[in-house]
């Protein structure tokens, strides 16, 4: 009878040293399992940071480039007046040759 209890007992003894390694194996899957995610959120962290960057650069590289069309649309608009000058001077010239030439004809003809 006694061995008969101690075959029990043995048996007993492996199912709970199966179990613990169970446990242990299951627990050990779990705490991978865990690091693998705490490593995957903090790259996805890292990587919505550097979007954060890439975003703040975007923007800052589109204020500049409203500054500089800002300033290329001043630049055209003092060209268009200068241009506007620079017709009015041209049409003042092509009167005062007009004119020179009226006056030559007159003299030629006060001259003959």
């Amino acid at each position: 009878m006694h061995k008969m209890a101690a075959t029990p007992a043995g048996s007993t003894v492996d199912v709970q040293a199966r179990f613990g390694h169970s446990v242990k194996g299951l627990l050990t899957e779990k705490v991978t399992s865990c690091g693998t995610d705490v490593i995957a959120l903090t790259k996805q962290v890292l990587k919505g940071s550097r979007s954060g960057e890439f975003l703040g650069q975007a923007a800052r590289n589109m204020v500049m480039q409203e500054d500089a069309i800002l300033h290329s649309e001043d630049s055209l608009r003092k060209m268009a007046i200068i241009t506007t000058h620079l017709q009015y001077q041209q049409e003042a010239i092509q009167k005062n040759v007009e004119q020179s030439s009226n006056l030559r004809d007159q003299l030629s003809h006060l001259l003959k």
